[in-house]
């Protein structure tokens, strides 16, 4: 992997991860444009940005990782359960479906779903949970299993959680943080299997690319956390429904 390839790969990871616009699917987009093949050295390249990732949100909500918010991260480990747990039963089957034109249909598909979620949201005052902390058990129950359908390539798993988020009850900053939150354990463990997977592989990488990527992707992250909360307290999601709409159309026309 050259250098220019990983800066550009870790700035759609750190774009993308935290935006309900599919990380995974963009990974594959902008790998099949580049020509970069799927191997094992471009999967253990995967993992160092994931985990920069992951570091840039666990640094904004630094606060958050107190043992004293056990009750909060008691109900994001049941948010991660159904994941889990589905994720690891049909592993196999969901990298079979990882190919542009299904990544191409479930950008249309989540952005039409983003579109009518936003057409029935209502705010009133009092009835949406506005703070991560009191996010009950049901709602977070109700996340988690929203967040199986990120195992389809293209769905997103923050689009899915936020949505889950949506319709359980939360407002759209509460449901974008539970959301980032969320992706802590998610990406740890999902990161962690990788690394376990490819660790000998890292023996062969040359290591100036890597740890640009890692740099890259943890300051991408970083600004967009902070842009999108600030994006979400004067605009809503709709803008990510045209968007998917949009490049999903644009996919299946460059498919031909």
């Amino acid at each position: 992997m050259t250098y220019l390839e990983s800066i550009v790969i870790g700035v759609v990871e750190g774009f993308t991860e935290f935006l309900p616009i599919s990380s995974t699917g963009h990974m594959i987009v902008v790998e099949h444009w580049l020509g970069i093949a799927q191997s094992d050295l471009t999967k253990a390249y995967d993992v160092i940005i994931q985990f920069a990732a992951i570091l840039a949100v666990m640094l904004i909500y630094r606060q958050k990782l107190s043992p004293r918010k056990i009750g909060l991260w008691s109900k994001l480990f049941l948010a991660f359960l159904p994941l889990g747990i589905v994720g690891f039963l049909l592993r196999h089957q969901v990298k079979a479906l990882f190919s542009v034109e299904v990544v191409a249909w479930m950008f249309i598909i989540g952005g039409v779903v983003f579109l009518i979620v936003e057409y029935f949201y209502r705010e009133e005052a009092g009835e949406r949970t506005t703070e991560v902390e009191a996010v009950s058990w049901r709602q977070a129950l109700a996340i988690g299993v929203a967040q199986i359908f990120s195992l389809i390539p293209g769905t997103s798993r923050a689009g899915a959680t936020i949505i889950g988020g949506l319709l359980a009850g939360l407002d759209r900053k509460t449901s974008a943080e539970f959301s980032f939150l969320l992706a802590i354990p998610v990406m740890a463990a999902v990161s962690g299997y990788d690394l376990l997977k490819h660790y000998h592989d890292f023996a062969d990488a040359q290591w100036g690319p890597y740890l640009l990527g890692f740099v890259v992707a943890f300051v991408v992250a970083w600004l967009t956390i902070k842009l999108f909360l600030a994006f979400l307290s004067r605009f809503t999601f709709v803008p990510f429904g045209i968007y998917r709409i949009l490049f999903g159309a644009y996919l299946l026309w460059a498919l031909g």
